[in-house]
């Protein structure tokens, strides 16, 4: 029997979560998961205020409790003191992938300066990865693109359902 795949959407926003304006960067996300996702899967979204402890306990509920493969977060990668979306992601996490991290900030600044002020990163929880995107919707799609062709083959790894991919969308790796 097919594992199904569920993807939580954890938008981290004070003004998005108290609905001052639209959360516009996860829907950003749900569009290009949806372009790049052939599989049937199920979205879990949540939108939250910068607060760590409300972060580390959505990030938990989502892979323990929703059993998530996969969980997407943007917004609170930045420095402002409000930004601490890695750190509760490092201490819900028992590895970090620091490779997620690297990439998007080197497709981010072929775009603009001031990537290198972004702290993204990638983690494992138990049988889930977390991702962290940035807030921007446009550089939510182009970390996606660039990391997205190594996420199936690391959900394969941790035990994941194996999600189909649309390949005129994105080119996913998984070795031979």
């Amino acid at each position: 029997m097919k594992k199904p795949v569920k993807i939580g959407i954890l938008t981290v926003s004070d003004r998005a979560s108290a609905g001052i304006y639209d959360d516009i960067s996860g829907k950003q996300i749900l569009l290009t998961l949806g372009e790049f996702i052939q599989s049937d899967w199920t979205k879990v979204i949540r939108i939250i205020p910068d607060e760590q402890i409300l972060i580390e306990q959505n990030l938990i509920h989502l892979i323990d409790e929703e059993k998530c493969c996969l969980v997407v977060t943007t917004g609170g990668t930045g420095p402002s003191l409000r930004d601490v979306t890695p750190e509760a992601t490092e201490n819900v996490c028992s590895k970090m992938l620091p490779g997620f991290g690297e990439l998007m900030r080197k497709v981010s600044l072929e775009k603009v300066p001031t990537a290198i002020l972004s702290r993204q990163t990638a983690g494992i929880r138990n049988e889930g990865l977390i991702v962290n995107l940035p807030g921007k919707p446009a550089s939510i799609k182009t970390c996606l693109e660039a990391i997205f062709p190594a996420v199936p083959y690391c959900i394969d790894l941790l035990n994941g359902p194996f999600i189909e991919c649309n390949e005129d969308k994105i080119k996913i790796f998984r070795p031979k």
